[in-house]
């Protein structure tokens, strides 16, 4: 427990919270923007764009004599089969005059970050027809949705360190404080129950990692659905800032390379000194506005105005200074959806550093449901501790019209960290 108490104190001190809690509110704020503009015929590359432009013109308001403020992931939004964040460039012409189509399921990522403690957030959407009323959602669309809110609900859940939240005597507390954290395998166990609720499967090797200043792929990571040669490391504890994923799918949930250009990069860790000025100087640049969150090459093409950058890129990504994102999409192109959740895991449960907006179920109707009784007691489980509202809320169970599960608990989280 002493780690924990002395990680608790640096990520988490009131000072690094108020950080965090700014980045959530932009990365919240410029998301539901972004969402807006998704709409049938509209272009990708458009879209990445104005979200870029969004999140720059709110951290320019806030934190103003810091120096590393911007995004800690730019805007991609990805069609219905993309597996993994899709940013396409002005220059690529046939990526670039890509345009969303009504239906289809649609990824949006973005992030903002100030003074490096940054927020992630990723939501699925369904495009709507231009100017048309948002209906109720029915058939498989219904199915992949709701399973993978149901499938993230619960994983934020099996992030809370056992007995956290437990009540009763000294005990009953300390019986519950002594149960081992579900494994990996025990926690992709679970999630599948949901997918196959549904009729879906998940997103293979979708990866959750620990948070840090700067950093967004620490040194634990949880692997739901790993592929061979594949694992997690590591269980959630008290203190820790992670980004949480949850990846479904209508296929198999197996994925695949797609063959196009990777144009989302991150500065790694790697120190090496580039033969070229020009590799040096884009490498500057990168390490000047982006730090070590991921970019678009997008940002840096509008930059430069010329293409010298993928000189730079080229020297960064072979010397292994930078690490380039490959696109993944379904094995069998099937539609996908994603959500991301950037947690805080305080002595008080969850508090979200971030998070796609809560699925309105009574637009959802299918004639699937969760019957696992394992499953849902976990889901009737708060995500955080009662701060003096009611604690007489009766818990209603996901079914064909479900109330929202929890939604009182995720409100309280407010504040928790405190």
């Amino acid at each position: 427990m002493a780690d924990n108490k002395e990680v608790e104190k640096e990520i988490l001190h009131p000072d690094n919270l108020a950080k965090f809690q700014t980045a959530a509110a932009i990365s919240e704020k410029v998301l539901a923007a972004v969402s807006q503009l998704c709409v049938a015929g509209e272009k990708i590359v458009s879209i990445c764009q104005k979200g870029d432009k969004l999140i720059e013109e709110e951290t320019a308001k806030v934190y103003r004599t810091t120096k590393l403020k911007g995004f800690s992931h730019p805007t991609t939004v990805s069609p219905a089969s993309y597996v993994t964040p899709y940013t396409p460039l002005t220059s690529d012409t046939a990526e670039a005059d890509i345009e969303l189509k009504a239906g289809e399921p649609v990824k949006i990522q973005l992030g903002a970050q100030i003074d490096g403690y940054g927020s992630i957030v990723c939501n699925t959407i369904l495009v709507p027809a231009k100017e048309q009323a948002e209906d109720v959602v029915t058939g498989r669309s219904a199915d992949l949705l709701l399973a993978t809110y149901y499938a993230n609900e619960l994983l934020l859940r099996l992030m809370i360190p056992p007995g956290l939240l437990a009540s009763g005597t000294d005990e009953e507390k300390a019986k519950a404080a002594a149960v081992k954290p579900p494994t990996q395998s025990k926690i992709t166990s679970l999630l599948d129950k949901i997918a196959k609720s549904y009729e879906c499967s998940l997103v293979e090797s979708t990866t959750s990692w620990l948070f840090d200043r700067n950093e967004i792929e620490g040194k634990k990571k949880i692997v739901i659905a790993p592929a061979e040669g594949t694992k997690g490391d590591g269980t959630p504890e008290v203190g820790e800032v992670w980004g949480v994923e949850m990846g479904m799918s209508l296929g198999s949930g197996k994925v695949k390379t797609l063959d196009q250009r990777a144009t989302l990069h991150r500065r790694t860790n790697n120190t090496y000194i580039l033969k070229s000025q020009t590799a040096r100087k884009t490498l500057s640049t990168i390490q000047n506005r982006f730090g070590h969150f991921p970019f678009s090459l997008r940002q840096l093409e509008e930059e430069a105005g010329d293409t010298k950058y993928k000189v730079g890129v080229f020297d960064g990504v072979r010397s292994n200074v930078l690490r380039q994102y490959e696109l993944v999409g379904d094995k069998d192109g099937a539609e996908v959806a994603r959500l991301l959740t950037t947690i805080a895991i305080t002595k008080n449960g969850i508090t979200k550093f971030g998070a796609p907006p809560a699925l309105d179920l009574s637009k959802y109707q299918t004639d699937k449901k969760i019957t696992d009784e394992e499953v849902l007691k976990i889901l009737e489980q708060p995500i955080s501790k009662n701060k003096g509202k009611s604690k007489n809320k009766k818990k209603k169970k996901p079914a064909k019209k479900a109330a929202k599960p929890q939604e009182g608990e995720e409100e309280e989280s407010e504040g928790d960290e405190e």
